[in-house]
C-alpha cells in the first residue's frame, strides 16, 4: 500500500469515530463569549459520568480479574500514546506515595518513551513492534496485566500492546477506549467503551475522552488497591510518609481509626518506624510494633483481617 493509500485509508478510519466526529452547532464557538464558552464546555463535561456508568459492569469485572493478577505477584501496566498514555503514566505514578506501591508494580508504557509525556514523538503511536519491545523490556509474564489505552480505540501502539501482551505473554489485557466496536476492545480479554461522543473541538480526545479515561483509570488502580488491603475503610492506610504534609497526614488517619490520643499516636508510629496500618494495629490491637508487622504479613497487608488475628489469636 502506497503512503498516500495508507493515509486515505486513516481518513476513511477516523470518519467512522465518534471522537472525531464533527458538530456544525459548534462551528462558531470562537464568536461567543467566554463566559457562555465555559457553561459550553462545562455542560460536556458532566455528560462523562454517565457514559462511565453505563459501563460499571465491565470495569468491575476487569478490576476484580486485574486484583487477582495482583495479589499473586504480578504487575499493572498501562500502554498508550499522547493524552492516553500520558493519563497511564499519571495514574501509574500516583501508586507509590498514595498506597506505598512498589514503583515497579504499576508501570506506565507511553509510545517514544518518557520524552513523550511532554514532547510529541513522530510516528511512535503507529508501531505495534515499539509497543511490543517496551513491553519485553519489562520482561512480562502471565501474572502480569496490561491496559492499553486509547480514544480511537484504533492507535496501534496500544492495539499492539495488547495483542503482544495477550497472545506472547499470556498477560491479562484490558482495552479502554472512547468508541464502540473498537479494535482494542475487540483484542483484549476485557474490552472497556466510554462513549463519551464528539469533543468540543473536533478530534480534541484530550477533552471528554481523556476525562473519561482518567476516570476509569481512577477505578482501576484505586479499586484494585482496595481489594489488596491497601485501605482501611476509606482511609489511606499505606500511605507512604515522605514529607511533612503526609506525616501530618499520616497522624491523622491514624487518629480517624483509632481514636486515640496525639501522645498514642506519635509513640505508635514512632515504633512502627511511620508505618501508619502497623500503627494503628499496636493500638487497635493491643499488640507491640514486632507483633503487627507479623500480623500484617500473614494478613497479606489487610488490616481487617490482622485485627481480626490480634483479637481471636
Amino acid at each position: 500500500m502506497t503512503s498516500t493509500e495508507d493515509h486515505e485509508d486513516l481518513r476513511a478510519q477516523l470518519a467512522t469515530l465518534t471522537t472525531e466526529a464533527f458538530r456544525p452547532e459548534l462551528s462558531e464557538i470562537d464568536r461567543l463569549d467566554t463566559l457562555e464558552i465555559a457553561r459550553i464546555m462545562n455542560a460536556e463535561d458532566a455528560t462523562v459520568p454517565a457514559a462511565v456508568a453505563e459501563r460499571l459492569p465491565a470495569i468491575a469485572a476487569a478490576i476484580d480479574a486485574t486484583a487477582e493478577r495482583l495479589a499473586g505477584g504480578g504487575r499493572l501496566v498501562y500502554a498508550g500514546a499522547g493524552t492516553a498514555g500520558r493519563l497511564g503514566m499519571l495514574d501509574a505514578s500516583e501508586c507509590p506515595p498514595t498506597f506505598n506501591t512498589d514503583p515497579s508494580r504499576v508501570v506506565g508504557l507511553i509510545a517514544g518513551g518518557p520524552g513523550a509525556m511532554v514532547e510529541a514523538v513522530e510516528g511512535a503511536e503507529d508501531s505495534k513492534e515499539l509497543a511490543a519491545a517496551d513491553l519485553d523490556g519489562l520482561r512480562l509474564t502471565a501474572a502480569d496485566v496490561v491496559v492499553g489505552v486509547s480514544a480511537s480505540g484504533r492507535t496501534p501502539y496500544a492495539v499492539g500492546a495488547v495483542e503482544h501482551a495477550r497472545a506472547r505473554h499470556g498477560a491479562l489485557t484490558i482495552g479502554l477506549s472512547c468508541n464502540a466496536d473498537s479494535a482494542l476492545a475487540a483484542a483484549a480479554d476485557h474490552g472497556i467503551e466510554i462513549v463519551v461522543g464528539p469533543e468540543l473541538l473536533t478530534g480534541s480526545t484530550r477533552l471528554k475522552a481523556g476525562t473519561a479515561q482518567k476516570l476509569v483509570l481512577n477505578m482501576i488502580s484505586t479499586i484494585t488497591m482496595i481489594r489488596l488491603g491497601k485501605t482501611y475503610g476509606n482511609l489511606m492506610v499505606d500511605v507512604r510518609a515522605s514529607n511533612e504534609k503526609l506525616r501530618a497526614r499520616s497522624h491523622r488517619i491514624v487518629a480517624l481509626a483509632t481514636g486515640a490520643a496525639d501522645e498514642e499516636i506519635e509513640a505508635a508510629l514512632a515504633a512502627t518506624d511511620g508505618e501508619v496500618k502497623n500503627a494503628i494495629l499496636t493500638i487497635l490491637g493491643g499488640v507491640d510494633a514486632a507483633t503487627a508487622s507479623d500480623l500484617l504479613t500473614t494478613s497479606k497487608g489487610h488490616l481487617r483481617a490482622a485485627l481480626d488475628h490480634s483479637r481471636t489469636g
